[in-house]
């Protein structure tokens, strides 16, 4: 097996994968009918589940060709019933994602906001829901990758239930990184997309969940024909397949993935992405970098750096100059401050962060920017 040439993504995802995973790709073609590759289906379903320590009773997998995305839309138009609504709390991106999602749907909604830099109340969280006793589903982000913050979930989610709403999360950004207890955390559904925690793939993304919802859901209003929850469901609990075409070499390389993440180990691998986010905050404390988010509520996999005021700082500039040997830094998501990324997902370790910084510096050294880095108002 020749190495491939390895870039250090610290991207929010796609992630760095190892060669190994790659390669699993390389496989003689089969007709994803075949009796062979259903079997393959069925063991990487259950995988899935057993990651968010789900009893395969209760809980199963549904999985999806796309990016994480299609899941947030199969979550929300599936598993609203008639004359319902959505509660979406939103401090995010992603979450605002959900809200677009049930405007593109016309679906009745609440988007509960607040600032991208806090945590939501959970005082006018549970407000919300007793004041609307319709609402049926509430939906969050687990961590909002546009800035690095955790949401309470588990508190969220017993909230949800409380007052028998159904709680689904987007842990596309943590699922098979930070743990997760489906039970425990007071999750229904929770969603991801191989490319991230697993470090496999783009193009396979997969709901978990509880199967008597989905299974209630089958009465629900139809909204979608490819991304109903259901009628994949009901698929794959009739034949073991993917209703529609799936992606073939994208699962063989998800279940080496997933070999890799059971030989590692859940707090292993999480103690590894733990090292990565220290290395990369130690280095951008260093540097005089201030971030958005404050430490106590960081996830523990992005870091959002805030640019610095020196005539001389340009993102591209530096990201061209990491790019070219390597490295790949990414731009911020909020609207109302310059920040860029750099997060802990993928295949690498407390190393490479540490080979990554001598590069930074010296982008930041050839494009002039003055180190430790400047503010406004700072007295240097």
């Amino acid at each position: 097996m020749e190495p491939i040439k390895k870039n250090v993504l610290l991207n929010p995802g796609p992630s760095t994968t190892t060669d190994t995973v790659k390669y699993a790709q390389v496989i003689p073609d089969i007709c994803p009918r075949e009796k062979e590759f259903g079997s393959l289906m069925k063991g990487l379903r259950e995988d899935l589940v057993k990651i968010v320590h789900g009893d395969l009773e209760r809980y199963t997998s549904v999985l999806f060709c796309g990016s994480g995305t299609i899941n947030i839309d199969v979550a929300i138009n599936s598993l609203l019933p008639e004359g319902k609504k959505v509660l979406v709390v939103n401090n995010g991106a992603y979450s605002t994602r959900a809200v677009e999602i049930c405007q593109y749907y016309g679906l009745p909604h609440i988007d509960l906001q607040f600032p991208v830099n806090q945590r939501p109340d959970l005082e006018k969280v549970e407000q919300t829901i007793k004041d609307n006793p319709d609402i049926a589903l509430v939906h969050t982000t687990h961590n909002e990758t546009g800035t690095g913050i955790l949401n309470p979930i588990r508190e969220i989610g017993a909230l949800a239930h409380k007052y028998g709403a159904v709680f689904t999360v987007d842990t596309t950004s943590t699922y098979a990184m930070r743990p997760i207890n489906i039970k425990e955390d007071n999750i229904d559904f929770c969603m991801a997309s191989a490319q991230k925690g697993l470090m496999a793939f783009t193009g396979l993304s997969f709901i978990v969940g509880n199967r008597a919802i989905i299974e209630k859901s089958a009465s629900y209003p139809k909204r979608s024909y490819y991304c109903n929850l259901y009628l994949q469901y009901e698929f794959f609990e009739k034949t073991g397949e993917m209703h529609f075409t799936p992606p073939v070499q994208t699962i063989y390389a998800t279940i080496q993935a997933l070999k890799e993440y059971w030989a590692e180990g859940e707090e292993a691998k999480w103690a590894r992405h733990t090292r990565v986010f220290n290395a990369i905050n130690a280095g951008l404390d260093e540097l005089g970098f201030r971030q958005v988010i404050k430490p106590e509520w960081k996830t523990g996999l992005v870091s959002s750096a805030i640019y610095p005021d020196d005539p001389n700082w340009s993102f591209e500039a530096v990201h061209d100059y990491c790019y070219e040997r390597g490295f790949t830094i990414y731009p911020g998501k909020i609207s109302t401050t310059n920040t860029f990324r750099l997060c802990a997902l993928g295949a690498i370790d407390e190393a490479d962060i540490k080979d990554f910084f001598v590069v930074f510096k010296e982008a930041l050294e050839k494009t002039g920017v003055q180190t430790p880095v400047i503010y406004k108002g700072d007295t240097k």
